[in-house]
Parts: C-alpha cells; structure tokens; sequence
C-alpha cells in the first residue's frame, strides 16, 4: 500500500521529478517559466501582447506555483540544446587551429 505525504506544495515533488531529469533542471524550468509568466502580466495592460499566457487554469497567486502546474500537466517541458552548442564549439576550434592556436587539453 503507498502512502502519500502530506505536502505544502501541489503538485508534489515526486510527480514533478518524473516529468524531468532532474532537480537542478525542474527548478530552473519552473524559475524560467515563473519569469516568462511574470513578464506576462506586467505587460498585459500595455497591449503588448508577445508574451505566452499561463497554459492552466489556477487559483495560484504566485508565477512559481503556475509554472509547477504547467510542467505537472505537461504543458511545458524541456528542451536540450546540445547540438547547438556542440556546433558552436566546434566552429570555434576549428578557427582557433586554422589561426595556428593549440587547444590545451
């Protein structure tokens, strides 16, 4: 039989670890997300209109809290960009051996 644990946070931690690889990477997503919707509604009375809105329906108050949501219901999720920088390093070692430097390993 498992038991659940009373938490102060909802979603709990452990639903949110199997969405993402790590605590390090749920965290930085959430505070990304919270800044993205944060942003959101400073600029929604300005009629800017080019941010994304939350992507669930909350009665949390707090940016950190819908942004847990959102990666409890799926709606976000993260996205690697290791090919990118992987490519980005490469371009750079190959201008720095073109110009005669050497890489210390």
């Amino acid at each position: 039989m498992q038991r659940t644990h009373d938490t102060m946070m909802n979603p709990p931690i452990e639903e949110l670890l199997d969405r993402v690889d790590s605590k390090f990477s749920l965290v930085t997503l959430a505070a990304r997300r919270a800044r993205q919707i944060n942003s959101y509604f400073s600029q929604l009375g300005d009629g800017l209109g080019h941010m994304v809105p939350p992507q669930v329906s909350s009665v949390a108050r707090k940016p950190l809290s819908i942004g847990f949501e959102e990666i409890a219901a799926d709606k976000i999720k993260r996205v690697e960009l290791v090919d990118e920088v992987d490519e980005a390093v490469d371009g750079v070692e190959a201008e720095a051996t073109e110009s005669g430097a050497t890489s210390a390993d």
